[in-house]
């Protein structure tokens, strides 16, 4: 019985809990832009091996079988081999080979000089450097995405409190005003009218569960969890210190350097400068060696293909090839390189502004959301306020229902507008890191 019991009282889907931080960490481990990064920075590690491979000795084997169905005939002039042959005799036809051909060899192939391959080795540690900033490019944006989407679901929970609270509250006024209403005390339209507005914050309650339920899928969604999978935020936004945030807020100069954005223009500028040499490269000789050795043996017959002697042979070549002209084309293609340069160059100088803007925009903006917040929240205390005087006044037969149902409309509002000014002021924060460079690092 009591086995029973407790197996009942085990929820069948335990939520779990997240801080910010722990929903970010799981969102770098689960998310599929992440895992797509981190598989490129695997390829592009395998590409790095291909390009060293190059330079390694190649080794390679042979092995050819051939059957001369019908031998082809070697023509030699008619008197050549019989000299009573008039000169103008047609002329003989021999047959050239022998109907079974066997042979295996191996090769052995090394680089020895290559100005291109030399700088594809040093370009090798920029390409893993690209792949691994452009896996840590992907961490932020998720960062960004998840800590937004955490906050938005926190704002939307606490919305949902409130009006928890002011349903609550203003159905006990309702039951009180019926009372009244039956004493003679009151109208009947006075209950209409609260009655009405229970209507509309039951309404609005529906809505900001549906806020809910969205913000949440959101959340799943930028963490790569699964879209059924039960979760419960841990951290409390009202414990958020305003006062300590705002004083981190302040100051601080950005750093150009900060930002994973301009760290990928520095290594693409590095690529794109080993790509100039590269081609430059294409001025200078190669050289290369092989080294062949193989046996083959011939036969009327198959059978005596393998009873026969086999002939070994062996080659060892050196390559040198030295360009000369080629038309103008590496001076063409040097030209473009040289562009793809000025352009990189070009591009690091914009986002220099684009970061500027970004922490001039994100500085102004927190510095609004923290002058708003502290405006709606007097709002909230004064709106409180005004309910708790006009309801004294209204049972004490000095005010008006109308009075006390704005009020509550009033106070409504407010904390509307606390928690909307709340969430922008975290947004704020958000950017105002983004743009500092200091909302994720490894």
């Amino acid at each position: 019985m009591l086995l029973a019991a407790l197996i009942s009282f085990v929820p069948l889907h335990a939520q779990t809990g997240y801080s910010l931080k722990e929903a970010v960490d799981y969102a770098i481990k689960h998310n599929l832009n992440v895992k797509n990064a981190q598989l490129d920075a695997v390829s592009a590690e395998a590409r790095i091996g291909e390009i060293r491979a190059t330079g390694l000795p190649q080794l390679s084997a042979t092995a050819t079988l051939t059957n001369n169905i019908i031998i082809p005939r070697f023509f030699l002039p008619g008197g050549s081999l019989d000299p009573s042959v008039p000169p103008d005799a047609p002329p003989a036809a021999l047959e050239f080979g022998i109907p079974w051909q066997g042979a295996a060899s191996a090769n052995l192939n090394q680089l020895i000089f290559n100005g291109s391959y030399f700088i594809g080795l040093k370009a090798a540690a920029t390409y893993r450097e690209l792949a691994q900033k452009t896996t840590t490019s992907s961490k932020v944006s998720v960062a960004e995405a998840v800590t937004k989407a955490y906050y938005s679901a926190q704002v939307a929970e606490e919305r949902a409190k409130l009006l928890d609270l002011n349903i609550a509250r203003v159905d006990s006024s309702m039951r009180e005003t019926k009372a009244m209403n039956a004493s003679g005390f009151v109208e009947l339209l006075d209950v209409n009218r609260l009655e009405v507005q229970i209507n509309n914050l039951q309404t609005e309650r529906q809505k900001v569960q549906n806020l809910i339920e969205l913000s949440y899928a959101l959340l799943r969604f930028q963490m790569g969890m699964a879209a059924n999978e039960p979760i419960k935020l841990t951290d409390d936004i009202n414990a958020v210190d305003v006062d300590a945030l705002q004083a981190a807020s302040a100051g601080s100069e950005v750093s150009y350097e900060s930002r994973i954005e301009y760290s990928l223009l520095n290594t693409q500028e590095k690529l794109a400068g080993l790509d100039l040499r590269n081609v430059r490269s294409g001025y200078l000789p190669s050289v290369s060696a092989s080294l062949g050795y193989g046996y083959n043996a011939g036969a009327d017959k198959f059978s005596q293909l393998f009873t026969n002697q086999w002939f070994n042979n062996m080659v060892l070549a050196v390559n040198l090839n030295i360009p000369i002209f080629d038309g103008f084309q590496k001076k063409y293609q040097i030209n473009q390189k040289k562009i793809a340069i000025d352009k990189v160059k070009n591009s690091q100088n914009l986002l220099k502004q684009s970061i500027d803007l970004e922490n001039n925009q994100a500085a102004i903006n927190i510095k609004n959301a923290f002058a708003t917040l502290e405006t709606q929240k007097r709002n909230l205390t004064l709106a409180e306020e005004i309910v708790r005087v006009s309801k004294i006044k209204y049972k004490e037969g000095v005010g008006s229902n109308i009075e006390v149902i704005n009020a509550e409309s009033s106070l409504k509002e407010a904390q509307t507008n606390y928690f909307t000014a709340l969430y922008d002021l975290m947004i704020a924060k958000v950017d105002l890191s983004k743009a500092k460079g200091e909302l994720y690092s490894e």
